[in-house]
């Protein structure tokens, strides 16, 4: 098996929901550092800078509720937790406005060197107007690990996005903070034949190396930018305009 299905994939609708994707549509990619409690400023901050136009919200180091999600209204979201405390899970969360036809949670084959933990990842298909897919994939690297074992996680990411052929985002934080992290990543994006949201001086680097990354293919990249202005995580949130091509 490639990956691991999650056994804790969690799923609620907060309000309502389009059927199908916009021609035009804005996606948000942050790791929140567990910041996304609607008691915090997460919400305004949300609010403030993107409004509306963020149609799907992709977060890393999410923290959802075991009985009520911590989330913002007039979303659904679907989250794969790797992290369980008494009252939280943590992992990964995709919130849309747009009802998925398909959602997968799986955890990676290899665990966190410190903690034993696996990391997250998240499948959501949605469809557009005309009946074409969009799959989303929203992802939190392995971390704490030799350079070998992230290579393995993202082949086997290629082999399991490898036989897709509609238009795609793959987007999250990727803990590529080494030459042979990097070349891998940027490697298989290219054979996936994937296009990469320029953002790499205003996202969160470490060692010179940039962690957070917004791959996509068969979509039009409109507009993008990168917010600093914040105390809510040490990762800046990327938000990008895509229009279907």
């Amino acid at each position: 098996m490639m990956f691991v299905p999650s056994k804790i994939h969690h799923s609620y609708c907060q309000g309502g929901g389009d059927g199908v994707v916009k021609e035009q549509f804005g996606l948000l990619c942050w790791n929140v550092y567990k910041k996304n409690d609607t008691k915090s400023a997460f919400p305004s901050f949300l609010s403030l800078h993107y409004g509306e136009n963020a149609d799907f919200i992709l977060l890393q180091e999410a923290q959802f509720g075991k009985e009520k999600p911590c989330m913002l209204e007039g979303y659904r979201y679907d989250a794969a937790a790797n992290l369980e405390t008494e009252k939280s899970y943590y992992g990964v969360l995709t919130a849309s406005r747009i009802i998925p036809t398909r959602t997968k949670a799986f955890l990676s084959q290899e665990r966190e060197g410190v903690w034993g933990t696996h990391k997250s990842l998240l499948l959501s298909t949605y469809m557009f107007e005309d009946g074409t897919p969009l799959l989303i994939v929203n992802i939190h690297a392995i971390n704490f690990r030799e350079n070998g074992a992230y290579r393995r996680e993202k082949d086997r990411l290629f082999s399991f996005l490898s036989t897709y052929e509609g238009a795609l985002v793959v987007a999250g934080d990727f803990n590529a903070w080494n030459a042979g992290r990097q070349k891998k990543l940027l490697e298989t994006a290219a054979r996936l034949r994937m296009k990469q949201v320029p953002c790499d001086q205003e996202v969160k680097s470490f060692l010179g190396y940039p962690l957070d990354f917004v791959f996509y293919r068969g979509l039009e990249l409109v507009s993008y930018e990168v917010t600093s202005t914040h105390q809510l995580s040490d990762h800046h949130p990327i938000f990008a305009t895509f229009r279907k091509q």
